[in-house]
């Protein structure tokens, strides 16, 4: 027998690759378009389907937008034309100065060419890394750039980065400006849906922070006079304790109100980037402002009774912002220019010295904000025992917590696989059971119920402590003390498809909506939509969510196919339930519901779906009541003996 040495000399000399071996051919060198293709979630954060708004589709769609916007800033064009086709192509075309045309392909093809890194040409922008268009190339399925710059036009198309039309340059009547279409690669993105309202929703922040910017949507137009304010506007009601407080600077605007929710809702941006995950700048935004009411009511109130119930907003523009990653969520810049100024200190200084000028101005306000401290204050006291003993009975429940079967990986860790983390609200063991056996340990977490929640509407955050249920899902959650610490990113309500169900959804979200809006407000409670139909034939199995899905697989798989229906996730085993939770997983984001001028009424859909019973209401169930007739297992005959065996078997 020969040794070893003897042998990996004769697969040296027989070129055979040892295991293991590390060489020049183990180095690879991609190119622009293989590398983002191969490491998405470098670029966009995360595939998906479109079902959540910080789905890749979208930041797609963000950084095109994001080339227009800049334009915009820089005083060209005042008007972005956005339209959605049927076959999912979207396409932005503005009215900027148009993408020089001998660099027409360079600038979507070539990594780190723009015109982002001169200061004087874009001083204040959000795409300076001159990745965001090449990303949005590269994972299209089909991409069209075309400039209109001076009469003169030039276009080319690329399908998954390649190009595969150059076009010569014509002459144009149109006007100056950038045109660009794209498809989402459904093999990346596979079933991906635009949602709308997460497109409006971008869309109306781009409006909020560029004033006197129009932007069309399928032609419908929006515009925003007052920025920050009409943001706030939109996202409160009358219930507000005193109108809304608006200033601003050069680069720098806030607003600010109180009303009677619980919790902090904040909404920061950098340079027009919506910034979900804050930074340094929302935290000097809440530092300035428990400065301002200390100095002004000259007492050391505390920072929790002064945030408590606030909805604010801060935007910035800066010089060359540094985010903690290219999907832009979270500033970390400590520096606002090239001079090395302080960002903390300006921020601080600017809200704490103006919110203080302004409650001198607005003796109601500064009453109104008092009274609202003062209440929060006595909130506080008043339930301080309740918590000690809430939070000391969680912190033991914690240690043999059998309602939670956690994760490796949370939100707030810093994790790669953070945007993963996900916690799964189920209902009963047997839920739960096939859930926690199909889970990805790594990002996934079962949270169970053991039976309806209560109906906390109209109650006091005391309901919080006092149920042992909801006290237990909150420090799960660890959002007691605001969303900074959030554990997971995906809270999904995973329930059976029947009344009960539904019921227990409505009261999960009743009690997000009534303690914790922001959760709601920033995506992320999700609906976990589970397949309602098995239909298979002895060579194929389809999983079908819907009556037409159905339809489509019985025309596929022939008449004779056995069909089951699921009515409860119990009834679907753990090696099925993989399939659904894994790659593939269809979840639908909770939306509020919108009034015509989309401002979203919490208050009043809390009330008519959960409160006291009204004519109104029992009309509405009346009128919409659908009885569904369950539909019986059909068996082919090519499965009868199969399933006598195994009822047998037990």
């Amino acid at each position: 027998m020969r040794g070893k040495p003897e042998k990996m000399a004769e697969n040296k000399q027989k070129n055979v690759k040892t295991p293991g071996s590390y060489d020049e051919d183990s180095i690879k060198s991609l190119d622009w378009v293989e590398h983002i293709r191969l490491r998405p979630g470098m670029y966009i954060g995360k595939l998906g389907n479109g079902s959540a708004p910080d789905d890749g589709i979208y930041v797609l769609f963000k950084e095109i937008v994001d080339n227009s916007i800049d334009e915009f800033v820089m005083g060209a064009g005042k008007q972005i034309d956005i339209s959605l086709d049927e076959d999912g192509t979207l396409s932005v075309r503005d009215y900027g100065r148009g993408i020089p045309l001998g660099k027409v392909i360079d600038c979507v093809s070539k990594i780190n060419t723009g015109g982002k890194y001169e200061g004087d040409a874009f001083k204040k922008s959000v795409g300076l890394n001159g990745v965001g268009s090449k990303a949005v190339n590269a994972l299209s399925e089909r991409f069209r750039v075309q400039s209109f710059r001076d009469g003169k036009t030039k276009a080319a198309e690329f399908a998954r980065g390649k190009l595969v039309k150059d076009e010569k340059e014509t002459p144009t009547k149109e006007p100056n400006g950038t045109l660009m279409r794209f498809l989402p690669d459904s093999a990346l993105f596979p079933r991906f849906k635009w949602v709308a309202e997460f497109l409006v929703e971008r869309i109306l922040y781009y409006t909020y922070l560029n004033a006197g910017l129009t932007l069309q949507f399928n032609g419908e137009k929006y515009t925003s006079k007052n920025g920050l304010r009409d943001l706030l506007e939109r996202h409160t009601d009358e219930t507000i304790r005193y109108p809304i407080v608006h200033l601003k600077d050069t680069d720098l605007e806030i607003a600010l109100t109180h009303d009677n929710s619980y919790g902090e809702r904040y909404f920061s941006f950098v340079n027009g980037q919506y910034t979900t995950e804050g930074g340094t700048h929302l935290a000097a935004f809440k530092e300035g402002v428990v400065r301002a009411c200390k100095d002004f009511y000259k007492k050391d109130v505390d920072s929790s009774d002064v945030r408590a119930s606030i909805v604010g907003a801060v935007a910035i523009r800066m010089h060359e912002p540094v985010f903690e990653s290219q999907t832009k969520t979270k500033l970390g810049s400590t520096n606002y220019n090239e001079s090395g100024d302080s960002l903390r200190s300006w921020i601080v200084e600017f809200v704490r010295k103006n919110l203080e000028l302004h409650l001198h101005k607005n003796p109601e306000t500064a009453k109104a904000l008092l009274d609202k401290i003062q209440q929060s204050e006595r909130e506080r006291k008043d339930m301080a025992g309740i918590r000690k003993l809430a939070n000391e009975r969680a912190k033991k429940a914690n240690l043999h917590n059998r309602k939670l079967r956690d994760c490796n990986v949370h939100y707030d860790d810093k994790h790669k696989r953070r945007g993963e983390s996900t916690i799964f609200i189920t209902e009963g063991d047997s839920a739960s059971g096939s859930i926690t056996k199909a889970r990805d340990v790594a990002t996934q977490a079962v949270f169970s119920l053991k039976g309806k929640p209560l109906n906390c509407y109209g109650m006091t955050k005391k309901v919080v402590y006092e149920n042992e249920e909801f006290n237990l899902l909150q420090h799960a959650l660890n959002i007691e003390e605001g969303l900074d610490d959030l554990r997971y990113n995906n809270i999904v309500v995973a329930t059976d498809a029947d009344v009960d169900g539904a019921h227990i959804r409505l009261l999960l979200l009743t009690f997000f909506l009534q303690f914790f809006p922001e959760l709601v407000e920033k995506g992320h409670v999700h609906i976990l939509q589970t397949p309602l139909f098995r239909v298979r034939n002895k060579k194929e199995t389809i999983y079908c969510y819907d009556d037409g899905e159905k339809q489509a697989a019985l025309n596929k798989l022939g008449k004779n196919a056995e069909i089951t229906r699921f009515k409860g996730l119990g009834e679907i085993s753990p090696d099925e339930f993989a399939a659904f939770i894994g790659k593939d997983i269809r979840l639908e984001t909770v939306l509020l519901q919108r009034d015509s001028k989309g401002e979203a009424k919490t208050d009043k859909i809390l009330e008519y779906y959960m409160g006291k019973n009204t004519p109104a209401r029992r009309d509405f169930i009346i009128e919409n009541l659908k009885v569904e007739e369950d539909v019986v297992e059909e068996v082919p005959a090519e499965f009868a003996a199969e399933k006598a065996e195994l009822a047998e078997a037990g």
